[in-house]
């Protein structure tokens, strides 16, 4: 996702500085960008500095410490993070951001690696006004759409809880699928009559073109659908809103990792109930 948007960024004209923890993928960006030796490094020379990494521990890593974004980034800097957080990481991030002198927009995206590659993404954004407007042709360069939703944190839970929603409806096809192979239905007419009907949402239609195909090449890993969905859960609680269909959604997550499917795309949920 991340190789997608600085390709974007780069290719729209903007000055871009590059760091990943795998130097050898920043080498896609030359000659073009610059290549840092550290987030810290990275952010010194940017006025807008962008993160997209796995989770929030992931995130901290980028962020935090001697040769973390925070310990060089400049006064005024706007800083986005579009990674899928926890909204508790996110406000403390903001926090700070805050005590640097600097605003943080969290702008978690919809979307895929194709879309991120296509400029395509939907970017769910909170955080202020002016920091937006600063931020606003870097990320129309990224995305078909910025969507504000209201103070920091405000974009991280959108995201959260347009992931369980999916990772519900994954769960749910992958078990109804495994209910109609152990009962000797003919597996192609019951996913054309699901795809067709009601249940037919365009994440389960995607879900089950994948499984004609069985190219289960990660555009979302499933181990990360599993860590949203645990995010969702957590947040849930927190707001004393029990998620039990995320987390019963979760537990198939789970089930799938432990049987080796975690790298593998998300829609290889259905993998785990045996027949592929």
């Amino acid at each position: 996702m991340g190789s997608g948007m600085a390709r974007r960024l780069l290719d729209a004209g903007f000055p871009l500085t590059v760091y990943n923890r795998n130097p050898e993928r920043c080498k896609l960006f030359q000659p073009g960008a610059t290549v840092a030796n550290s987030p810290r490094d990275a952010a010194a020379r940017a006025d807008i500095v962008i993160s997209m990494v796995a989770d929030d521990v992931a995130s901290k890593a980028m962020w935090l410490g001697d040769n973390g974004a925070l310990a060089g980034v400049a006064t005024g800097a706007v800083l986005i993070e579009s990674s899928t957080l926890s909204v508790s990481w996110i406000k403390e991030l903001a926090s700070l951001a805050t005590a640097k002198g600097c605003e943080l927009l969290d702008a978690p995206v919809t979307g895929t690696k194709p879309h991120a590659a296509a400029g395509q993404l939907i970017f769910l954004v909170g955080g202020s006004e002016a920091a937006l407007a600063k931020a606003n042709a870097a990320l129309a360069a990224m995305g078909k759409d910025i969507v504000p939703l209201g103070p920091t944190g405000s974009g991280s839970l959108m995201k959260l809880v347009n992931n369980f929603m999916a990772g519900v409806q994954a769960a749910s096809f992958a078990e109804a699928l495994a209910l109609v192979d152990a009962n000797g239905l003919n597996r192609e007419q019951a996913i054309s009559i699901l795809t067709s009907g009601a249940p037919g949402s365009p994440l389960v239609n995607r879900i089950a073109a994948t499984s004609a195909s069985g190219d289960f090449t990660p555009n979302f890993i499933l181990r990360l659908m599993a860590k949203d969905l645990a995010y969702a859960a957590t947040e849930g609680a927190h707001n004393g809103v029990p998620l039990r269909t995320a987390s019963a959604a979760l537990e198939v997550f789970r089930q799938a990792v432990e049987k080796g499917y975690g790298e593998e795309d998300f829609s290889a949920i259905i993998k785990s109930f045996g027949r592929k």
